[in-house]
């Protein structure tokens, strides 16, 4: 019987000294040695705040700064009209636009004329294909894309300048393609006869 309490009493005793902590002076390894040896900083501290990533930009910051429409009629649109740019355009358009415009622009989105549901999830947006579009200048297009209006958002946070500029021409060439100029027409009648 003592022999069993002399055991049960080394038993407890070893386990108790096995859970003690020995710091030793060289760890054969030490896994995330940044976190084992950190330096504890208050948030306040000088140096406990992460550096800012390269081109980050501040809260406050608007990097679109024309705030009115007045202002964006006088903003001509600087990316020239190519053949590549009219490709991205349309790549754009296809991704963020057609869902309420529509292939053409008329309006008639996915989003807008459900055919299986009771009512549309938004309301039809006006006809890129209209004169008062067709009116707009190149500034006001690129405005409304880069603040919203009505129920369409603001694409700022997508499309860069230079791509909002981008869908800005394929939507001119959207309406071009609905409402050719004689110019146009002759173009398109040497080209099928050239094919013919």
């Amino acid at each position: 019987m003592k022999t069993m309490k002399l055991l049960g009493i080394l038993t407890a005793a070893s386990s108790v000294m096995s859970g003690c902590y020995v710091k030793h002076k060289d760890p054969y390894y030490v896994y995330a040695p940044d976190m084992h040896y950190s330096v504890a900083l208050k948030a306040q501290e000088e140096g406990a705040m992460r550096p800012i990533p390269a081109g980050a930009i501040s809260r406050e910051s608007r990097p679109y700064e024309i705030v009115s429409m007045e202002e964006a009629i006088r903003n001509p649109n600087p990316v020239a009209r190519t053949k590549d740019a009219l490709n991205h355009g349309r790549e754009l358009f296809n991704v963020y636009c057609i869902v309420c415009h529509g292939q053409y622009g008329e309006g008639d989105g996915t989003v807008t004329s459900m055919p299986n549901w009771p009512r549309p999830l938004y309301p039809r947006p006006p006809s890129l294909q209209s004169e008062k579009i067709r009116d707009y200048k190149d500034g006001q297009i690129f405005h409304i894309i880069s603040m919203g209006q009505n129920t369409m958002p603001s694409y700022a946070e997508k499309l860069n300048p230079e791509e909002r500029w981008q869908v800005v021409h394929y939507i001119r060439a959207l309406y071009r393609s609905k409402h050719p100029t004689a110019e146009d027409l002759k173009k398109a009648e040497g080209m099928a006869e050239e094919n013919i």
